[in-house]
């Protein structure tokens, strides 16, 4: 099992790039949705209600964010701002807000008033404590710091789909091949290059799987979730992909070698049908 690709969202449901490795922090991937656009009263806002979202391209440099929209040009961004309090999920946590023309920029992409904000202190936002050990952190991504994806658990998906998906439908930071269909359900700590990562949970996903990332559009409003509800519904969600947490910080790449380190009784839970 290698892996086969590394996605980093610098800023929460826009689009990612695909770098050959990456720095594995604590809280996530490094430069991995530090940013998050939010309502004027802080509420974050994502492709579940705003898909064109998946067409705004961000890049980093070093402190700067550039992102680029298709017939509104591009924008430089640096969060030098006094900070707001901002909401995702359950979680209320101290941010840097953006220059006025950032949040003009942004509110004239989106249609609505709203504003971009950073993340610049990592250790305010802990991991879900249903699942949480000690003092972990996560970034603005939705529950936990990195989300791994298994090409072969698509490949069983799409042979039950009327029209096969990419898997960048998951926005997943870790894909990996030659793994089983569904073999990560029984994984509890893994070892990805240099970087140990415990196995937390299934990651419950939502209407963005249905949102074509290349287009913004959504061909089957229903799919992939009404296929995965037949056989992969939990407790909580319909499950594809787990939510890692880093155990030890270090450097990923494109190929590295997965491991095993230590396994389980399958954390999908009993399956509601």
């Amino acid at each position: 099992m290698r892996v086969a690709s590394l996605n980093i969202f610098p800023v929460k449901s826009m689009a990612g790039f695909s770098p050959p490795c990456a720095r594995v922090k604590s809280w996530g991937l490094d430069g991995d949705r530090r940013w998050m656009v939010v309502t004027q009263e802080g509420r974050f806002l994502t492709q579940r209600d705003y898909p064109g979202m998946a067409l705004m391209a961000p890049a980093l440099r070093g402190e700067m964010l550039r992102l680029e929209a298709e017939g509104f040009g591009a924008i430089e961004a640096v969060a030098s701002g006094p900070q707001m309090q901002v909401q995702v999920w359950d979680d209320i946590v101290p941010a840097a807000t953006c220059p006025p023309f950032v949040d003009e920029f942004i509110s004239t992409l989106l249609g609505r008033a709203c504003r971009l904000v950073f993340l610049d202190d990592t250790s305010s936002r802990r991991v879900d404590a249903r699942w949480r050990h000690a003092d972990e952190t996560v970034s603005f991504a939705d529950g936990f710091p990195v989300l791994l994806t298994s090409l072969g658990s698509l490949d069983d998906l799409n042979a039950r789909l009327a029209a096969p998906i990419r898997i960048n439908r998951f926005r997943g930071n870790i894909e990996i091949e030659g793994a089983a269909p569904w073999a990560e359900d029984c994984w509890t700590l893994i070892r990805i290059g240099a970087v140990v990562f415990r196995v937390a949970k299934p990651c419950a996903r939502c209407v963005v799987t249905t949102i074509e990332q290349e287009t913004a559009d959504r061909p089957d409003k229903a799919e992939p979730l009404r296929t995965l509800a037949t056989f992969r519904r939990g407790a909580d969600g319909v499950m594809f992909g787990q939510n890692l947490v880093p155990v030890t910080e270090g450097d990923v790449a494109v190929g590295d070698r997965v491991e095993v380190l230590e396994v389980g009784a399958s954390n999908l839970g009993s399956l509601v049908l």
